[in-house]
């Protein structure tokens, strides 16, 4: 009898390959997704749009990241350090039907929406490397069009960063739900990079050990806990 396969790993490896493109193009999705032009045409029209402070690119391009991208950056950096936005928040707003879920039970991941603030981690590329990295990135995020790329203030640090915005508009966007719905979700979707239980645990983990108490998480973590024992 054959072993069974192990899930495959988000790793640069398996986004260089176009693995990860690849799973999502053949798990059934009924999404549009990226063709290499526009994630290029995307990844140079967010660098075009650079704050004043990168215009000379003298301190290399920040991203922040504020869920698996902590725990699994898969790009090379040269820095990280514990930031903070204002004006987004994180949400379970994606609706995920590959990777970690399947087209019958979408998992739900995480994604920016306007309001509040936000505490997560900023990692530096080196300005040299950045053509590399960020398509790399890009590679990762910009599959479909659910994200919106963004350039956003780091609070206190005199400088600004790439995230992932939500994008409305896209089929797969899920407006949040409440507490027992999104942990109930979370719960019960599996996929053939294992579970979206196991991505909240890791961005929760993630998240604690830079010192980090995100209150959303938090509020669902019981939740889940409950949810996946029963």
């Amino acid at each position: 009898m054959n072993a069974p396969s192990k899930p495959p790993k988000l790793t640069r490896e398996f986004l260089l390959n176009a693995g990860f493109a690849e799973m999502i193009r053949h798990a059934g999705i009924d999404l549009p997704m990226q063709s290499d032009a526009q994630r290029r045409a995307s990844l140079e029209a967010t660098l075009a749009a650079r704050p004043p402070e990168h215009a000379e690119g003298r301190d290399g391009v920040w991203v922040f990241a504020y869920g698996s991208l902590i725990w699994n950056p898969t790009f090379h950096f040269r820095e990280r350090r514990v930031a903070r936005i204002a004006g987004w928040q994180r949400a379970f707003c994606l609706a995920a039907a590959g990777g970690r879920g399947t087209p019958d039970q979408p998992a739900l991941m995480l994604g920016l929406v306007e309001g509040g603030t936000c505490a997560g981690v900023a990692f530096r590329i080196a300005e040299e490397e950045s053509a590399t990295e960020l398509d790399l990135l890009w590679r990762r995020e910009m599959i479909t069009d659910s994200y919106i790329p963004r350039w956003v203030a780091l609070e206190g640090q005199g400088t600004s960063a790439i995230t992932f915005t939500i994008n409305p508009s896209a089929p797969a966007y899920a407006p949040p739900a409440g507490a027992e719905e999104t942990a109930r979700r979370i719960a019960a979707a599996h996929g053939p990079m294992g579970s979206a239980a196991e991505y909240f645990c890791n961005t929760r983990e993630g998240l604690g050990a830079e010192g980090i108490s995100d209150p959303l998480l938090e509020r669902l973590a019981p939740l889940v806990r409950a949810a996946l024992a029963s």
